[in-house]
């Protein structure tokens, strides 16, 4: 017969646990936190413009000249090394390359005045691209990512690069972004991602964390469009919400991020493959 000792101790055992894991939460959410600082600043700038007009420049130019300032001062006080500063740079590039191909192809459109614009599209645009990418290395850094069983560079490298490219291509071909998405399973089916908080190791399939990244990027992308950073053809008049595929487009811009950032991760770090 159980001593009426034990119901209690196991009570106490689960509360603890429990307990245990509230804390640990609410220390990934703190490290999420920090390591989103640039797409804060990002949303932020976007909320204050929008309802505060700037004297002497357009909103666009505006949120160019604070956007500069924050990628200066991020690089100044050592929140990001230089190193990461030429990933985001590439990130940059890729994303305004982007952007000004489907604007052209009337995919969504950036209609108020500015400056400093590119074939219509402002060069504000590519800190948005970029931020996923000091997301993602603030995030590496301070949560001492580790990738478990991760492909080969001559797959890798050829899967990004497909991926990226059917951005382009599928406005003149076949759209294979689902045929992608299956070979990024098949190819990354036994990968993880190691990552650790309070001291304690945690993993997760990398497959996951792609879908999870993504989905919150398309909830930014909601209150990005309500807050006019660009426009798509059914925004112009008034404001809806994205349609929900997009979020399989999203899913697979963070799997390019993350190949091209873990790529370059392993490279610098001349980390052996496992």
């Amino acid at each position: 017969m159980n001593s009426p000792a034990q119901p209690m101790s196991q009570k106490k055992l689960f509360k603890t646990q429990m307990m245990v894991s509230f804390h640990q939460l609410i220390r990934f959410g703190w490290i999420q936190a920090q390591s989103c600082l640039f797409p804060v600043v990002i949303f932020g700038s976007l909320a204050f413009t929008k309802f505060i007009p700037l004297p002497f420049l357009p909103r666009y130019d505006w949120l160019l000249v604070i956007f500069l300032l924050m990628q200066w001062w991020m690089v100044h006080s050592g929140l990001e090394t230089r190193d990461e500063l030429k990933v985001i740079t590439l990130f940059h590039l890729i994303g305004l390359a982007l952007e000004i191909f489907k604007t052209h192809m009337g995919s969504w459109s950036y209609p108020e005045e500015g400056y400093f614009k590119v074939y219509g599209v402002p060069l504000y645009s590519g800190f948005m691209y970029a931020s996923v990418a000091s997301y993602l290395c603030q995030a590496w850094r301070r949560m001492k990512v580790e990738l478990i069983q991760w492909p080969p560079f001559l797959i890798v490298v050829p899967l990004a690069s497909a991926i990226y490219l059917n951005f382009f291509t599928h406005h003149y071909w076949i759209d294979i972004r689902w045929w992608l998405s299956a070979l990024v399973i098949i190819i990354f089916w036994k990968s993880w991602v190691a990552y650790e908080v309070g001291g304690t190791r945690y993993r997760m399939p990398l497959p996951l964390s792609f879908v999870l990244i993504g989905f919150f990027i398309w909830i930014a992308e909601n209150i990005a469009t309500y807050l006019s950073a660009w426009k798509y053809p059914n925004q112009i008049q008034t404001w809806s919400l994205v349609h929900l595929g997009k979020v399989s487009s999203w899913v697979l811009l963070v799997i390019v991020s993350f190949l091209i950032v873990a790529t370059l991760k392993l490279v610098k770090q001349n980390i052996p493959q496992r």
